[in-house]
């Protein structure tokens, strides 16, 4: 409006009132200079003289007074709304995957669309995806926005990286981070997955061509990740440096060396009855010295809300500057629901040394057929669960086994499906390095808050 009235589109304009003309005192001067150019501004609810001395007074005393609301309203409706936000409540519409229940009401989980938030952060976590076949993927499943139309790149990018599908609640604008009181769509652990692969960290891609075992091998003398090509029907994957040893090896190939290897690390039926008696024996110990690992986190996430605490009266008493405060508040927030997630986990079960042995086991079980009925996605995810490096030599392909399947290929020999002698004690101290194993893994994934069993 202003800028058609210095163009000479009108000769002036005509306002209900001040305070609709002035919600800050820079639009006012703004309106003042137009008054100034001769610019003729009539208020229907005031009668006004703007060209003179004493009706010029009066507005701008009125214009002061309408800033002085606008600003006083502006902090109560700052103070409501943070105070929903301390409750942990998401005052703003809903993200995808959550429905709106109401001011003053928890964001709920959208019983159609949620499922599929949660299928869009484990496909672009699986490292196969880019944003453009996501989307496409997303799509094809039925996933909407708001309007019911496609989610844009920018979309998915902005839905990827919200950390309240975790429970917590950032403020785009400010960047601060609060926690929330909605449940929560993913996990932790899956979010910082993602998070990897957006940051640049992790690989992703999208793949034109259906290659089991691309990007998996490398050759043994030049160090190079083979290239996967078709030719005549069949799949080979060939190094391309310039007179390396190592020329090519088929896809068949490849796959009757992984069946070798599944066999060499396979435990027969009589091995797994007997492990999973152990285990069970290690689940009763387990269950006694549950409550104190419960209490040792437990007691961490106290101490983490007195650092928040801390923190916040360090922030009031200006001892910080306010971007240092929101950041270590987002970090000791993120290491909360950490610690919050593996309570839940321990108290479910799904958390302990007996069962990750249980899991274990049961992968056992049939592992060659397993394997051979599974779809290339899972051969592939598999493969990685098993090996660290996979390289080819010449047309031999050699694997490098993984903790603890490693464990299992070096175990003492048997014949006629039981142990040389001793009877089955021969497999303790396999069970024992299997507890081991997996006692260090759940410390790591814990970061140092489990306590020795």
């Amino acid at each position: 409006m202003l800028r058609h009235l210095q163009h000479g589109k009108a000769d002036g304009v005509i306002i209900h009132k001040i305070d609709r003309s002035a919600r800050n005192l820079k639009d006012w001067a703004d309106l003042g200079e137009l008054i100034d150019q001769g610019i003729d501004v009539h208020f229907a609810n005031e009668s006004l003289d703007l060209h003179s001395r004493g009706g010029r007074l009066s507005a701008d005393i009125q214009a002061v007074v309408a800033s002085d609301y606008i600003r006083n309203l502006r902090e109560e409706t700052r103070k409501g709304f943070y105070g929903r936000i301390k409750q942990g409540l998401y005052p703003l519409p809903a993200p995808i995957g959550y429905l709106d229940r109401g001011k003053g009401k928890v964001k709920e989980p959208d019983p159609i669309k949620a499922p599929l938030v949660t299928k869009a952060f484990e496909l672009y976590a699986g490292g196969e995806f880019n944003l453009q076949r996501l989307g496409d993927e997303l799509y094809g499943l039925g996933l909407r926005n708001r309007n019911g139309r496609r989610i844009s790149l920018n979309g998915l990018s902005w839905m990827l990286n919200n950390p309240f599908y975790i429970g917590l609640i950032r403020l785009k604008r400010t960047g601060e981070t609060f926690p929330g009181s909605h449940d929560p769509l993913i996990s932790k652990l899956l979010f910082d997955r993602v998070q990897r692969i957006l940051d640049g960290k992790t690989n992703a891609f999208g793949w034109r061509h259906t290659f089991t075992y691309r990007r998996l091998l490398k050759c043994k003398h030049c160090g190079l990740t083979l290239i996967g090509e078709v030719q005549k029907g069949h799949k080979y994957y060939r190094c391309h440096t310039p007179g390396c040893p190592t020329k090519c090896v088929r896809e068949e190939v490849v796959e009757y060396s992984v069946l070798d290897l599944l066999s060499k690390i396979q435990l027969n039926e009589k091995e797994i009855a007997y492990l999973e008696q152990r285990t069970e024996r290690v689940k009763k110990n387990w269950e006694s010295g549950r409550e104190d690992l419960l209490k040792s986190i437990t007691l961490r996430i106290a101490q983490l809300r007195d650092r928040l605490s801390r923190l916040t009266d360090a922030f009031i008493d200006r001892a910080i500057e306010k971007d240092i405060y929101e950041e270590r508040k987002a970090a000791l927030l993120m290491e909360r629901k950490d610690l919050e997630e593996i309570v839940s986990q321990i108290k479910d079960g799904n958390r302990s040394i007996p069962n990750e042995l249980a899991k274990f086991l049961e992968l056992q079980k049939g592992l060659s057929l397993q394997y051979e009925m599974a779809l290339s996605e899972e051969r592939r995810d598999l493969l990685k669960l098993l090996t660290s490096n996979r390289r080819v030599n010449g047309k031999s392909v050699e694997f490098e086994l993984v903790l603890p399947f490693n464990l299992i290929a070096n175990r003492p020999k048997f014949s006629n499906s039981a142990p040389l002698r001793d009877g089955d004690r021969t497999l303790d101290p396999l069970f024992d390095k299997l507890v081991k194993h997996f006692e260090e893994k759940l410390a790591a994934e814990d970061k140092g808050y489990r306590l020795d069993n």
